[in-house]
Parts: structure tokens; sequence; C-alpha cells
């Protein structure tokens, strides 16, 4: 069973995880040892993996926050997915041989580098650690879905809505969120690029949100108010994270 609530780095990842599939206690010390091996650093605004580059790195994030990208050659961009403390970027990369997206740091992070035969040990070293990963990576697959029925279908604000509530449920399972608050370090134009907004109208958007008294957002943190209703404004069902998966 998971042990309690450490303040070591290796516990958003321990929790992540630990949601999509109950680990055992070996599987949670041969995921602290694995994340303990290799332990980097970057600034806020750094690419760390560029498209294009050798796809032979699986990366836990400890800290931080920071997104998958693609850009076209005018520089356009759009955001793929938000990575945040805990998540796995990406399990079983090395059978692929080049990165066919980028990824951004957002603000300060942390994070693990484990090679293919490191991550090989880690998930042979526990059977509900391998299950685990795999769940992780058919949750990023389900959450890549409706980004797409969210860029598609739902009109401006609830897009945003969508983002806020998806944002808040992955924080909270791994102790980022005190009470209906969290840390929104992400800026309008990251915010814009996400959802496929105008950085214009993302800006009217959040203002509508603010307006009809579902969120405040000041000093890059984010209150929610009425969370059933922010839910109901954006046709949020969680159920597509499949998170606490026990």
């Amino acid at each position: 069973m998971l042990a309690g609530r450490e303040s070591d780095q290796e516990q958003s990842v321990v929790l992540r995880l630990n949601s999509y599939r109950r680990l055992s206690d070996a599987g949670v010390a041969a995921i602290r040892a694995a994340a303990r091996e290799r332990v980097l650093k970057a600034g806020a605004g750094e690419e760390i993996a560029g498209e294009g580059d050798r796809a032979d790195t699986i990366r836990m994030f400890l800290s931080g926050w920071a997104c998958r990208y693609k850009a076209l050659e005018d520089g356009r961009r759009q955001i793929v997915s938000l990575i945040l403390p805990g998540d796995t970027c990406d399990a079983h990369i090395y059978l692929l041989s080049t990165m066919d997206h980028s990824i951004l740091t957002l603000t300060p992070i942390v994070y693990s580098e484990l090679d293919r035969a490191a991550f090989e040990r880690l998930i042979s070293a526990d059977i509900t650690v391998a299950e685990a990963f795999h769940c992780e990576m058919l949750a990023a697959r389900a959450v890549e879905r409706e980004w797409a029925v969210n860029l598609g279908r739902r009109d401006a604000l609830e897009r945003v809505a969508h983002i806020i509530c998806e944002l808040y449920e992955r924080l909270r399972v791994v102790g980022q969120v005190d009470g209906s608050s969290f840390a929104f370090p992400v800026t309008q134009m990251d915010l814009a690029d996400t959802t496929g907004l105008s950085t214009v109208h993302l800006n009217r958007t959040l203002q509508e949100l603010r307006a009809a008294g579902l969120i405040t957002l000041r000093d890059r943190n984010l209150t929610i108010h009425d969370l059933q209703a922010l839910r109901s404004a954006a046709m949020f069902n969680p159920n597509y994270l499949h998170l606490d998966q026990k």
C-alpha cells in the first residue's frame, strides 16, 4: 500500500502512478530509487527535447510545469499537452526513432531521466509499476482525445473552463491543490496556444469566467469558487482522466 505523503521530491511521481494503479510497497521503493538515479533541473522557457531529436529518454517530472508543443514553419504554436508534477513523458518512447514534438518548460522544473535499460529494470521490478505506467499512457491518449473535442466542438468559454477543471483534477491527486486553489503559472499566451484562441479572445474569456463568479486568477494562483458550476459550463466529465483507479 502507498505510504504517507512525505515531502520528498519523488512523491509526486509515486502519487501520480498510484492514482492509476495501487502500487505495492516494493513498487513504491523501485520508483523512488529510479527517480533518484539521474536528477536534472531546468529553468523556465527551456526546450529540453526538440522535434527530430533521438527518442531515447524517459522523463519523470518531480516538480514544475512543462508542455508538449508542435510548431508550424511560420512560428505558430499549438500546445498539445500540459506536463504537471508527477507526469512521465514518455514511457516506452525509445521504441520510436525520433521525437515528433518538442518539450518546453513553463516554470523551473526538476525531473529524472531514465534510459531504456533503467526504465525496463523499473517496470520489471514489480507488476504494479508496469501496470501503472501502462495506465498512464492510456490515460494520456484519452486526454488527447478530449482535447481534440475541446478544439473542435467546444466554444471559447467551454474550452477554457474545461482545461481549468482538468488541471484541478490532475493536480489534486498529487497534492498540489489547496482547497479550491492551485498554482497557475501558465501565461495567457500559453493558455491561448493550449485552447487554440487568440490572446485577446483568451483574455476576454477569462474575464467572462471571473464576471460569472466562477474563478479568481491573481498572482499566478487560480481559485475555483463553484466547481460544479464550472464543470457544468465546461460540460466536464472527469472519467476520461482515469484517475483514482484502484
